[in-house]
């Protein structure tokens, strides 16, 4: 008690709270961002699930009368459905569905009745591997351009030139890669013989439905990345880096491009999720032995289970390219873990 200090008013100040007790710390900006985008893919893919679900409700006609023939007697017709429980409440599906999804079982052929995992699991590899080598096309393409069109035609310089090649790039990254497979095919396999019209047998194969997938999208990508780099030529630090008198080539590369990776990162991943999905079309005008010819056909055929877990497949694929890209951008720039929710 006499070493008891008394203030003025007599009160005597509490005890601080000793550290770390009973406070709850705030997560950091990379914990909160992963928490977030994690959200969001959970939600994104229940989303997926539903819609892959609901197909076979939404689409006109009855898959069985269909897998069966429109000969196939009603007793049958019936039989198949209540064996296939397409006769059971809406809830009472989608409920085995999912169950049977987080469990492997994804069901079998309506046309075949193997296994639509085994077809998938076949074929899904040549549609990544048709996708990837597009998109590093792509990139090797349309980065350089990019910069070198940016460099021919800073600060007003050669404006023929300028409007040349942004005219047409514009033209061409608005061809759809359909249309730009049936040209290729006419003028570089029926015309000129140089190449094969389908399949895949060789590596001639691949030059055509990568360069159906890889034109426009290096058009229009090339023109972002002229546009980003030209920005960037007018910032105070390449100003700077001239007054240095540092070589062209390091200004441009070590400076100038790096600063344009963010848009341009953005927008490849972009690109490589329309490049997975849209090559259904160039995959199904070279007879490629992806996942497009299966899907196409086995919309014709109404065989839903092949058609959903296809749907699942390129949903999921999608969905993985948004995350990598996130994380990727998140690594470069830290600032933007606080800007995406």
């Amino acid at each position: 008690r006499d070493n008891l200090l008394v203030t003025g008013g007599g009160d005597v100040s509490a005890p601080p709270r000793a550290e770390g007790r009973g406070v709850r710390r705030p997560l950091g900006p990379w914990a909160s961002f992963l928490i977030r985008r994690l959200a969001r893919l959970v939600v994104s893919v229940w989303v997926l699930i539903t819609f892959a679900f609901l197909l076979i409700h939404l689409i006109p006609g009855d898959p069985v009368r269909a897998a069966l023939g429109l000969t196939a007697p009603p007793d049958l017709v019936e039989r198949t459905r209540e064996g296939l429980g397409l006769n059971d409440p809406l809830l009472v599906q989608y409920g085995r569905y999912m169950h049977n999804l987080f469990t492997g079982d994804f069901g079998v052929s309506m046309i075949n009745r193997l296994p639509v995992l085994d077809t998938v699991s076949h074929r899904l590899p040549n549609t990544l591997l048709l996708a990837v080598l597009a998109f590093v096309t792509i990139v090797l393409i349309a980065i350089p351009l990019g910069l070198g069109m940016a460099i021919l035609t800073r600060d007003g310089r050669r404006r023929p030139l300028e409007l040349g090649f942004t005219s047409s790039a514009m033209v061409i990254a608005a061809i759809p890669e359909f249309l730009a497979a049936v040209m290729l095919v006419y003028v570089f396999a029926v015309k000129t013989g140089w190449f094969p019209i389908a399949g895949k047998a060789g590596p001639n194969t691949f030059v055509l439905p990568v360069a159906a997938l890889s034109i426009g999208a290096a058009a229009a990508l090339s023109r972002l990345v002229r546009v980003e780099v030209l920005g960037v030529l007018g910032q105070d630090f390449i100003r700077t880096a001239r007054s240095k008198r540092l070589r062209n080539a390091r200004i441009y590369l070590r400076h100038a491009l790096p600063n344009t990776l963010t848009a341009t990162l953005t927008v490849s991943g972009l690109l490589l999720s329309s490049l997975v999905v849209g090559s259904v079309l160039v995959e199904t005008t070279f007879a490629w032995p992806g996942l497009g010819p299966t899907m196409v056909s086995a919309i014709l055929a109404r065989d839903y289970p092949m058609v959903q877990i296809i749907v699942l497949v390129y949903g999921a694929m999608v969905l993985f390219i948004n995350l990598v890209v996130d994380l990727v951008l998140a690594a470069l720039d830290p600032r933007s873990t606080i800007k995406q929710g």
